[in-house]
């Protein structure tokens, strides 16, 4: 006689891309806008958290800036059309423009819906120690719930090399 057994429902939670970018040649202002230049080019919208108010504000400041020839069209998270934007800069968790790409600066946390985006990119200053041990702690607890993880470092010429 078989045994007859009904089937399981298994849910599987979906996983993140998490890449940690090790800067040391170059900083931030430098960094963040070809990353989101290369996000928007794939039609993504992304969502930067940053730390500080005074942080959020320069990136606001520099994002329209950056280049002679070109801006990244944005806005905050206080704005009134910020879900239509395809650059949210927030200080906060939420993600107000259904974001596929998340930006976390300044130590920004891991958002607690880390699975609901595509990738997360955890951009960190290599030459504050502060800020290694914030990213370490970020890996572990990424790789602790089940994130593909990468880790990307900048070589003498700025390029980054996959080291992990």
């Amino acid at each position: 006689m078989a045994l007859a057994l009904a089937p399981r429902s298994i849910t599987l939670q979906p996983v993140t891309e998490i890449l940690f970018y090790h800067l040391q040649n170059q900083p931030l202002e430098k960094v963040l806008p070809n990353l989101l230049e290369r996000s928007l080019e794939r039609q993504w919208r992304a969502a930067i958290q940053a730390a500080s108010e005074e942080r959020l504000q320069a990136l606001d400041d520099q994002l329209w800036t950056y280049s002679d020839d070109s801006f990244l069209p944005h806005g905050t998270d206080r704005d009134s059309d910020a879900a239509s934007q395809p650059v949210v800069l927030t200080l906060k968790d939420a993600n107000p423009n259904a974001a596929s790409i998340r930006f976390l600066v300044e130590g920004a946390d891991l958002p607690a819906d880390a699975a609901n985006y595509a990738r997360i990119c955890v951009l960190f200053d290599g030459t504050d120690q502060e800020s290694l041990l914030r990213a370490r702690a970020q890996w572990k607890e990424a790789k602790a719930a089940g994130h593909t993880i990468a880790y990307w470092q900048q070589d003498d010429d700025g390029r980054w090399q996959k080291k992990a």
